[in-house]
């Protein structure tokens, strides 16, 4: 007789914590929404979020704050997900606020940090009392501190001595009129485990993960691959190389790494080895200062 063996892998036991607080975030708060961008970590949010509800439909709208400056291939992904699924988007959109005169663009080309009044806006527009956030604990010091029920005042402050506990995974939605949550399903989760879930469920993904051949520029020590906001500037010599995105931000703070990695089953033997964060490896506008994440968080941001 064969005794039955219950015990979940890792990825089991991931997805059933990460699908439990979907649940329990339908059942506490009265308006959530998903935060989708057409990213890896928004893209395996989104499919849990599927399996938590199937057969039925997601119960909640996916919204994306578009800042006018995203790869194309990944907002083609985007609007071909959502349709597939059935659900509605919401475009908060950063070019309308800046035509509007609501938010001003920096000197510096980055729309972070003018994305959270526009985050803030629509939040408050559309009522939302829970905001979905694809964000792991691994990727920066600051979301390291985050709880998965991230609590918001009525501005969408994050102070982050003023957080609830979470003993026994017992969360505490309560939340006055005008404050929120922001609900981080993937906490536990690391890059690794992103990419090996998307691996066993067969998940699609942008082309632009995997490795391919592209012409990019170096800067500041990273690989940009060149397109309609990268050009090449004086001094600058465009070189051919085979190259992938780890993160795929706005398209002209986001780098491209070396690899020859162009098959999911690549990437995850790549990452397995790897000692940097995507987002330390590749993202621009986060080399603005050491706590450059953490003034966004406190401001609004995710």
């Amino acid at each position: 007789m064969i005794t039955p063996d219950y015990r979940l892998s890792q990825l089991e036991t991931l997805e059933a914590e990460s699908i439990h607080v979907i649940r329990e975030v339908v059942a506490e708060l009265e308006r959530p929404v998903l935060l989708f961008s057409g990213g890896k970590d928004s893209i395996v949010m989104l499919e849990l979020a599927r399996k938590a509800f199937a057969p039925a439909r997601i119960p909640f709208p996916v919204m994306h704050v578009d800042t006018g400056l995203n790869f194309p291939d990944v907002l083609e992904f985007r609007d071909k997900r959502v349709a597939e699924l059935g659900v509605e988007l919401i475009v908060a959109s950063v070019p309308d606020a800046i035509a509007a005169g609501t938010v001003k663009e920096e000197p510096n080309g980055s729309r972070n940090r003018i994305q959270t009044p526009v985050l803030l806006d629509a939040v408050e527009e559309h009522g939302f009392t829970a905001l979905f956030g694809g964000a792991r604990r691994d990727e920066d010091k600051a979301r390291a501190k985050e709880r998965v029920f991230s609590f918001r005042d009525e501005f969408g402050q994050w102070d982050p001595k003023n957080q609830r506990p979470e003993i026994w995974d017992l969360y505490n939605g309560r939340i006055h009129l005008g404050e929120s949550i922001r609900v981080f399903p993937l906490s536990n989760w690391t890059e690794l485990d992103i990419w090996q879930y998307i691996s066993r469920e067969d998940i699609a993904i942008p082309p632009l993960y995997l490795a391919q051949e592209r012409d990019v520029v170096e800067r500041q020590g990273m690989l940009y691959a060149v397109n309609e906001f990268i050009r090449p500037r004086d001094g600058e010599q465009v070189r051919r190389e085979t190259v992938r995105y780890r993160t795929v931000g706005d398209a002209n703070l986001t780098a491209a790494v070396l690899s020859q990695a162009a098959t999911v089953e690549e990437v995850i033997a790549e990452i397995a080895v790897t000692r940097m964060t995507e987002r330390g490896a590749t993202r621009g506008d986060d080399k603005v200062s050491d706590a450059a994440m953490e003034d966004r968080k406190k401001e609004g941001y995710f």
